[in-house]
């Protein structure tokens, strides 16, 4: 397949290029800044490096595509819109040039809490959703923007991301949120989004993930 990926700089992002680039996939990133995105990963696995501030480059480098990825987000607490912002100038070129299918990272509480999870978790949930309270606002705005869009979208909602190996291992519940989901690997987030890609259950739809 023909791949782009946004945000290819970041951990999640520096995942998927290299298990779809591993895969035999061409891939085409899209970065803020490209003098952060590593050489090795550059010459190895790319098709080519295009800046997010160019607006007819990103159009370019989403044309024809089989599929879009995104990684985008915020580094910090402090979220500023840069999710539903950024991924705005995703889905104005997605658009513009008829491309459908669109897979994002988003938040496990972004998504519904699961009935039967236990207190713990329950009360884990509301804790870390009032330190992150702008992040997941801002988590949650993009979600609204993919869903008024045209878009083949979904939205890949993990917990607490971790720096552990891939291991291929891990539950998935469209619509809904994994049963006591405390972490999992980036590199298995990328892994899972790279496998919704030509999963119908999950087209306009959020998807939990979690170990």
């Amino acid at each position: 397949m023909r791949l782009t990926v946004f945000g290819a700089t970041g951990a999640v992002g520096q995942e998927i290029v290299r298990q779809a680039a591993g895969a035999g996939h061409e891939v085409t990133a899209v970065v803020r800044d490209p003098a952060r995105l590593p050489e090795g990963l550059r010459a190895r696995d790319l098709h080519g490096v295009v800046p997010l501030d160019d607006t007819a480059g990103v159009r370019g480098a989403v044309a024809g595509r089989n599929a879009v990825l995104s990684g985008l987000g915020c580094r910090g607490r402090r979220a500023g819109g840069v999710a539903e912002r950024l991924t705005g100038r995703v889905l104005e070129a997605m658009e513009a040039e008829g491309v459908r299918r669109l897979l994002v990272v988003s938040a496990a509480p972004v998504g519904p809490e699961p009935a039967d999870d236990p207190l713990l978790d329950r009360a884990a949930r509301r804790v870390i959703g009032a330190v992150l309270k702008e992040v997941y606002a801002d988590l949650a705005r993009m979600e609204a923007a993919l869903a008024a869009s045209g878009t083949d979208w979904t939205s890949v909602r993990p917990p607490k991301l971790t720096n552990g190996p891939l291991t291929g291992r891990y539950r998935t519940v469209p619509g809904g949120t994994p049963r006591s989901g405390r972490s999992i690997a980036r590199a298995d987030v990328a892994h899972a989004m790279l496998a919704l890609i030509d999963e119908p259950g999950a087209v306009r739809r959020g998807v939990g993930v979690a170990y």
